[in-house]
């Protein structure tokens, strides 16, 4: 995805560059250029076993506390 904006007749310069940045935030490509910049490990099974069985205790001790 191209992020392009064209300057309009009285705007000024830093107006259209803040205006560039916004629409750059807002596509969200440094978010995945970042997110890609290095490399990470992917998790083993035994992770994302143990990931689970705490998210659960998580889930169990909120919905316990859901009404109190």
């Amino acid at each position: 995805m191209k992020v392009q904006i064209v300057k309009n007749d009285k705007e000024s310069n830093e107006r259209c560059i803040s205006r560039f940045n916004k629409k750059v935030q807002a596509s969200r490509k440094l978010f995945e250029i970042k997110k890609t910049r290095y490399h990470s490990k992917k998790p083993t099974k035994t992770q994302i076993r143990s990931g689970a069985v705490i998210r659960d205790k998580y889930r169990a001790v909120k919905e316990k506390n859901k009404f109190y």
